[in-house]
């Protein structure tokens, strides 16, 4: 909630409040009043009744949206992107918006059948990153892609079965150019025609017993190697 009351793309409407959230909180109601921000008590019940959370913290606040359009998000000479095609896991989506921002990524796409980056459990998964990086949405995957390429960026698969890993494309080079990693569903990745549309596809090494890694921890790698590379 600091983080959507900092964000210059919008604005926190109104906060619901209850009495000890707001003895706990008081620098955070500030800062609401501060911005013209309407705030209304509530008691426990009705805290409850709005959030979806098992055990509320008494803070709830209705807020713009944040996805912007393709162009504008994609906007300047972004270096690094993460795409989410058909991510359904709300959590898991949130995540890697959370590790995009902690990389230095320029943008988040969520693209084709992915989640709404509005769920609750995906807002709250990203930690406040949703405020913090431009956040675009479309059905289309293809308009993304093509989003993509206009804006200069190499459009990279993070797939499991593809024949060269990150190390050897670090070795190359290739990890140091503009970038756009794209990145599946957690139980099946990026289907083939999908692969097959993009620009190369790479996969995380895997040195132990382990059959693979979930969604959020493979994004992490792929985007931290390129952040790395882009970086020295």
């Amino acid at each position: 909630m600091r983080e959507a009351l900092a964000w210059t793309g919008g604005a926190v409407h109104e906060l619901f409040v209850t009495a000890t959230a707001a003895e706990r909180n008081a620098e955070l109601l500030q800062a609401a009043r501060s911005q013209g921000v309407r705030i209304s008590d509530v008691d426990d019940k009705a805290a409850a009744s709005l959030s979806e959370t098992v055990t509320p913290q008494g803070l709830v606040a209705v807020c713009d949206v944040v996805p912007q359009p393709l162009d504008v998000a994609l906007g300047g000479t972004p270096r690094l992107v993460a795409v989410l095609h058909g991510v359904s896991d709300p959590g898991n989506a949130g995540t890697v918006t959370r590790v995009a921002d902690a990389a230095g990524a320029d943008a988040v796409i969520f693209a084709g059948d992915t989640v709404d980056p509005h769920n609750g459990k995906c807002v709250r998964a990203s930690t406040g990153s949703l405020f913090h990086l431009p956040i675009a949405r479309s059905r289309d995957a293809d308009e993304v892609f093509a989003a993509c390429r206009r804006a200069g960026l190499r459009l990279v698969a993070a797939d499991g079965y593809a024949e060269q890993d990150l190390v050897a494309a670090s070795a190359q080079g290739e990890l140091s150019r503009p970038t756009a990693w794209v990145f599946g569903s957690e139980a099946h990745g990026l289907p083939d025609d999908v692969v097959a549309k993009l620009d190369t596809s790479l996969k995380v090494p895997l040195y132990g017993a382990a059959e693979s890694l979930n969604l959020a921890t493979a994004a992490a790698v792929c985007l931290y190697a390129s952040a790395r590379d882009q970086r020295n």
